[in-house]
C-alpha cells in the first residue's frame, strides 16, 4: 500500500534529471507529508476536545459505532482509491481525497488523545522524527540499491497485518509486543526504501509527460512517507506511551 509504483503516472524514460528540479520535488514532497501530518493533528485534537463529536464514533459503554468503525476503516479505502484511481482522475480530485484522508485519519486517531498522556505523545513524537528523519536521510544519500530491501520490508508488513488480525482474537500481549517490535522495524525499513524510491523519481521528473502528473505523484509519494511515518509512530506509542 505504502510502496511507490515504479513508472510514475504519464512517465517517460528522460535522457537525464537535474539535480535542481530533483530537490525541488523532494521538497513539494516533504511539504506535502507535513500539511497531512498537520491536518491530522488538528482534527484529532478538535475530535478528542469535543464530547458531541466522540460520542457520536464511541458508545459511553465502551466500542465503537456504526459512524466509529466506518471513519476507522475509510481511510483505508481512501489509500485503495487514491492508488487505484490516480491515472484517471485529475490532480485537483487526488489533492481533495488526500486531505480527505487526513481529516479521517485525524478522526480515527483521537482515541490516543484520551488514552495516552500528552506528554508521552509528545516523547513518543520526537522520537518518531528522529527515526524517521535519520532513515529518510540514509535512503537518500546511500548508494546502496534498496529494491530488494524494500521487497522484504514489504512481506514483512504483510505478516504484522496478519499477525494484528490474528491477535484481534486472541487478545495476546506477547504478541502484541512482538508485533508491535516488529513493525517498528519495517516501517524504519521501509522509511528508507520509500526515500530512494522518491529520490530516483524525482531525479526523472523531466520524463513526465503533464504537469498535471507531476503533481499526482508528488501527492502519491507525500501519502507513502506520510503512511510510513503515523504507522511508526503508533506502533512506537506502545511502548513510550503512558496510559492516563
Amino acid at each position: 500500500m505504502n510502496d511507490l509504483q515504479n513508472k510514475p503516472y504519464g512517465y517517460t524514460e528522460p535522457a537525464g534529471g537535474s539535480v535542481t528540479v530533483a530537490r525541488t520535488f523532494v521538497a513539494g514532497v516533504f511539504m506535502w507529508m507535513f500539511v497531512a501530518l498537520g491536518v491530522t493533528a488538528l482534527t484529532a485534537y478538535i475530535v478528542a476536545s469535543s464530547p458531541s463529536l466522540l460520542s457520536m464514533m464511541f458508545n459511553p459503554e465502551g466500542g465503537m459505532t456504526i459512524l466509529g468503525w466506518i471513519v476507522t476503516f475509510s481511510p483505508l479505502l481512501l489509500v485503495f482509491a487514491i492508488g487505484g484511481g490516480a491515472n484517471r482522475m485529475s490532480a485537483s480530485t487526488m489533492l481533495l481525497l488526500y486531505i480527505l484522508f487526513s481529516v479521517l485519519m485525524g478522526a480515527s486517531l483521537s482515541f490516543i488523545l484520551l488514552v495516552y498522556t500528552g506528554a508521552s505523545i509528545a516523547k513518543t513524537f520526537l522520537i518518531t522524527a528522529g527515526m524517521f528523519g535519520t532513515m529518510a536521510i540514509v535512503g537518500y544519500t546511500t548508494k546502496t540499491d534498496l529494491t530488494r530491501f524494500g521487497s522484504i520490508m514489504f512481506m514483512g508488513l504483510i505478516g504484522i497485518i496478519i499477525a494484528m488480525i490474528v491477535n484481534m482474537f486472541l487478545h495476546s500481549g506477547t504478541l502484541d509486543y512482538i508485533v508491535s517490535f516488529f513493525g517498528v522495524v519495517i516501517f524504519t525499513g521501509l522509511t528508507a526504501y520509500d526515500m530512494q524510491k522518491i529520490k530516483r523519481i524525482g531525479a526523472r521528473v523531466d520524463g513526465y509527460a503533464m504537469d498535471d502528473n507531476i503533481r499526482k505523484m508528488t501527492l502519491w509519494a507525500a501519502l507513502s512517507l506520510y503512511l510510513d511515518f503515523i504507522n511508526l509512530f503508533l506502533f512506537l506509542l506502545r511502548f513510550f506511551g503512558d496510559r492516563r
